[in-house]
């Protein structure tokens, strides 16, 4: 009891000097081992800076590792039953935090790949697959045969308990003092001894020949077999990651972050949709014109009947990912257009907002989906005079580039780039392969948003003060956001992400804010995705510095 809580205490109050923000990951580290190496490789995927440095963090890391859960291990192991030997217990604990780091470390490139491009697809399918992966490592390597036998279900559920117990407590130390953070972590501590206790126990049982009396009754009995079974059962839940990542471009349409229909419409269609009549000069209360911005994976043009919805059709204007052709139309683009670098796509936006403006000779406003924020800071950022007078934000990328910006700011030359980089190219071009997009996926995009996201959002921020903001929010995008209280121009919708544009309830909305009438949300939904992103925390990359930058924003 008093190692786990006193390792937990100390990590908690090293990061409370060094960066407060990765607090809520402290009572981590004298978890059971499946989730304590899962807090390891975190620290390890994220801020890395070579293939030399990686191996060397990584040996000391699964040694540091194993050594704790081999302590811990003997301080747990029944008094009452032969006491285990340090010299095989630390062998066990290295083997099996080896293996365990392996397995998960496809989970933890695709966390990284959601601390450079914020939104919640990828994180809700991490997660669940991450359980997956921990439940046949349940007994922890406590035994000998281990890798060939499925764990004690009571071990099980002490692996998800404390799941639960540590995203409790991440989402309490997000919204408490120092002293009170710090209280919960010890706290925290006293649970992880307690689920080390739980499972030690049920493992203990389980090893036991089923006629010894201090076997007591057993549920459940799993034979050993001359194969590796637990290894091989984790395995089969990364193959299960890649069949949701098959789904999600199934069930979405086209892809997590689509904004818009996946047809490519005729030529007359987007000559009809682009089109400026005459009596644009009768607007309504629509004081601007609206250009209309979907996300990745979308095509031109955004349908009229929904334009309607937004404002009067003959200043709503769709944006083109291709640009602008012969007479200022936009272009049509298929799929993989939207693949762009934010420098290309901020600048087709800036190009587009001047055309409009210059063809209604009205100031701009914006109604941006998920990439289309993204290309909407990237615009501020370079064209900080554009004729943009508000910008509607619907799925907005909250964050973008955390993770590149601490890359480029170590390593301006590229020359630091983390092994974790290298590993998200891989896994985005699994990603493509089994998308619509081809083997290429999104690479660009999510390249160029690690070089300059965090940049441009920042410039963004500068450069729009006088320029009026609505976010709206998708339920689900709360597990992405920072641990702050949300602002006031802040709005939380129960949807997913990428399926705002196009709602009817949230274009109402975004036609009063644009026609400046009053706009209101749900306090319990805001309240909601606090405590959620809160909760959230506790499994994401961890964050340095005191906070995100845009609890100030």
């Amino acid at each position: 009891m008093a190692f786990a809580a006193g390792g937990a205490l100390v990590e908690a109050c090293l990061l409370t000097v060094l960066a407060p923000a990765a607090r809520p990951l402290a009572p981590q580290v004298t978890a059971l081992p499946p989730l304590a190496v899962f807090h390891d490789l975190r620290w390890l995927f994220g801020y890395n800076r070579s293939w030399y440095g990686f191996v060397l963090a990584y040996a000391g890391l699964m040694l540091a590792r194993a050594a704790i859960s081999m302590v811990m291990i003997r301080l747990a192991w029944p008094h009452h039953l032969p006491a285990l030997t340090w010299g095989r217990t630390f062998v066990r604990c290295v083997v099996f935090t080896v293996v365990a780091s392996i397995l998960l470390s496809p989970v933890v490139t695709l966390l990284f790949g959601v601390s450079l491009l914020p939104f919640s697809w990828p994180y809700l399918a991490a997660i669940p697959v991450m359980l997956l992966i921990m439940i046949p490592l349940a007994h922890s390597g406590m035994l000998g045969s281990w890798w060939r036998t499925l764990p004690p279900l009571r071990a099980v559920g002490w692996v998800l308990a404390s799941f639960v117990v540590l995203s409790a407590a991440a989402a309490a130390i997000g919204s408490l003092a120092t002293p009170a953070a710090l209280a919960v972590c010890a706290l925290v501590g006293l649970v992880n001894a307690r689920a080390w206790y739980g499972v030690a126990a049920a493992v203990s049982r389980e090893a036991l020949p089923a006629h010894d009396p201090r076997a007591r009754r057993r549920h459940l009995h799993w034979p050993v077999l001359p194969a590796p079974v637990s290894p091989l059962a984790a395995a089969v839940a990364l193959a299960l990651l890649v069949g949701a990542t098959r789904l999600i471009f199934v069930v979405a349409g086209t892809t997590p972050l689509a904004g818009g229909p996946a047809a490519v419409p005729t030529k007359a269609a987007i000559m009809a949709a682009s089109s400026v009549p005459e009596d644009s000069r009768n607007p309504g209360k629509l004081t601007s014109a609206v250009l209309v911005i979907p996300g990745f994976g979308s095509s031109c043009c955004y349908p009229s009947e929904s334009r309607n919805l937004i404002g009067p059709s003959a200043l709503v204007r769709p944006f083109s990912y291709a640009g602008l052709g012969a007479g200022g139309r936009p272009l049509p683009y298929g799929l993989d257009a939207t693949d762009l670098p934010l420098s290309v796509l901020g600048d087709r936006i800036a190009q587009q907002v001047w055309k409009l403006h210059r063809e209604t000779g009205r100031p701009v406003d914006i109604v941006a989906e998920s990439e289309g924020t993204l290309g909407v800071y990237a615009m501020l950022a370079r064209h900080p005079d554009v004729p943009v007078r508000s910008v509607v934000l619907l799925s907005p990328i909250v964050d973008p580039g955390q993770a590149g910006e601490a890359d480029r700011a170590a390593a301006p030359d590229g020359s630091g780039d983390p092994v974790s980089g290298d590993a998200l190219a891989q896994l985005v071009k699994v990603a493509g392969a089994l998308s619509p997009f081809g083997s290429s996926g999104a690479q660009r995009l999510i390249g160029s948003v690690r070089s300059d996201g965090a940049a441009y959002a920042a410039a963004a921020v500068k450069n729009g003060q006088k320029i009026r903001w609505l976010a709206v929010v998708p339920l689900a995008d709360a597990v992405t956001l920072p641990v702050c209280d949300l602002p006031g121009n802040v709005i939380v919708v129960s949807a997913l992400h990428g399926s705002l544009l196009g709602d009817y309830g949230v274009d109402r909305m975004a036609h009063r804010f644009l026609a400046h009438e009053d706009v209101a949300g749900t306090q319990q939904l805001r309240d909601t995705a606090q405590v959620i992103a809160a909760a959230a925390a506790a499994w994401r990359m961890p964050v340095l510095g005191s906070s995100s930058t845009s609890c100030t924003k």
